[in-house]
């Protein structure tokens, strides 16, 4: 009796399931769009939990802010501490000094900026007049001919506009001291959880590792403390980002006469910490006080200053400093920036390139599964460069003769 012959495989498809490689296939479905379809349900589910997360995150956003915010200044003030702590100062009073150190800083700087902004309002006030009578002349001299009738005209329809949508007004203006009350239980929430986080960070991620099930902590434990190394190096570098930027930039408007030269420059170092585009719109703000003070000369140098200021931080500090700091590239940084602001505004803006450089390098260290070298995690680190591998084991046998009991083998005998 004949044996009915056996089918050859394609090389192409050794190795594969038996129900795919031993029967025909030409009514399946194809298999780029099987693997297709698999990473498109799993890539679906994953954004879907994301939007899901997002949304519910927007819920509590007077929650997650200041702790978002309290977790950049940890970053920034834990070096601040240790070297308090290295003088022999005890943790809780080097935590209280650095706290009102820091608060003393930002209070200074707010109170020299406010103060030379009230006092130079004053004068920019009446510059900012005589910018607007030569603007109602060059629209009634210029090349538009707008005549006197029509610009009063104009004004009028702007002004019963703004009559007519006074309660829109009035629930803004309700609405804004509202958000200024958000910003301050905000701040009080930011100092309360910057506090515990220098007193107790430690013990509190501990408490966060033991929630994760056994067999995931120690990933956990060492993604987690890379990716607050990086948002720690992300904070600093973007602080020597934003002081280069007010320096540049404030010392260009005082040397030119722009007025408000110092509030400026704090309006500067602050904007900075958006990426790219805050500096950018911080820097359009000197160009507009030039161009109301000074006229159009002085606001077209004011605007070289800026573009000089832009170009020595995106071709100097960016690939020098902040590439290697968080390992992102300016594409992804102004794609983050504008995503967030989409999603949330002047917050998303804020974090979401911090947000971007730890989920970045979570995700590296995850997948190269670098906690079994990582020695921060007990982790068994590579030997350094130029030494040679330690040998490998030997084989081990099923019952080598070190397991055999002494009798046994005297019985063999």
């Amino acid at each position: 009796m004949n044996r009915p012959s056996q089918r050859k495989v394609p090389a192409d498809l050794q190795g594969a399931p038996a129900q795919v490689a031993g029967r025909d296939r030409s009514g399946d479905v194809p298999y780029a769009l099987s693997l297709s379809a698999a990473w498109a349900w799993r890539v679906g589910l994953i954004v879907l939990v994301g939007g899901m997360l997002v949304w519910l995150l927007g819920h509590v956003s007077l929650l997650i802010i200041p702790l978002l915010l309290a977790a950049l200044l940890a970053s920034l003030l834990l070096p601040v501490m240790g070297l308090l702590r290295k003088a022999k100062l005890p943790n809780g009073l080097a935590v209280a000094v650095t706290v009102v150190s820091f608060l003393g800083l930002v209070g200074g700087m707010a109170t020299l900026a406010g103060r030379q902004l009230a006092l130079g309002l004053a004068d920019l006030w009446d510059e900012a007049l005589e910018g607007i009578r030569q603007i109602q002349s060059w629209l009634s001299d210029g090349p538009l001919g707008l005549t006197t009738l029509q610009i009063d005209q104009f004004i009028e329809e702007v002004t019963g506009a703004v009559q007519n949508n006074s309660g829109t007004i009035v629930t803004g203006v309700i609405s804004l001291g509202s958000s200024a009350g958000h910003f301050g239980a905000g701040a009080l929430l930011t100092i309360f959880a910057l506090i515990f986080f220098l007193l107790e960070g430690e013990r509190i991620w501990r408490f966060v590792v033991g929630l994760m099930p056994r067999v995931a902590r120690i990933p956990v434990d060492g993604a987690g403390r890379r990716g607050w190394s990086s948002m720690a190096n992300y904070v600093r570098v973007q602080m020597l980002v934003a002081f280069v930027d007010a320096v540049g930039i404030g010392v260009g408007a005082a040397l030119i006469g722009v007025p408000l030269a110092l509030p400026l420059s704090v309006l500067v170092f602050l904007g900075s910490f958006i990426p790219i585009v805050g500096a950018l719109f911080t820097g359009l703000v000197a160009v507009l006080l030039a161009l109301v003070a000074h006229g159009w000369v002085n606001a077209l140098i004011m605007l070289a200053i800026v573009l000089v200021v832009q170009q020595l931080e995106g071709h100097v500090l960016q690939p020098l400093i902040m590439g290697p700091a968080v390992s992102l590239h300016p594409l992804a940084v102004v794609l983050a920036v504008a995503g967030g602001t989409l999603i949330a505004g002047i917050p998303g803006a804020l974090f979401s390139v911090p947000l971007l450089a730890v989920v970045n390098t979570v995700v590296r260290y995850i997948a190269g599964r670098s906690w079994e070298t990582d020695p921060a995690v007990g982790g068994v680190p590579p030997p350094p460069d130029g030494l040679p591998e330690p040998p490998e084991a030997p084989p081990h046998n099923d019952t080598p003769e070190d397991s055999i009991p002494h009798e046994t083998r005297k019985a063999d005998q």
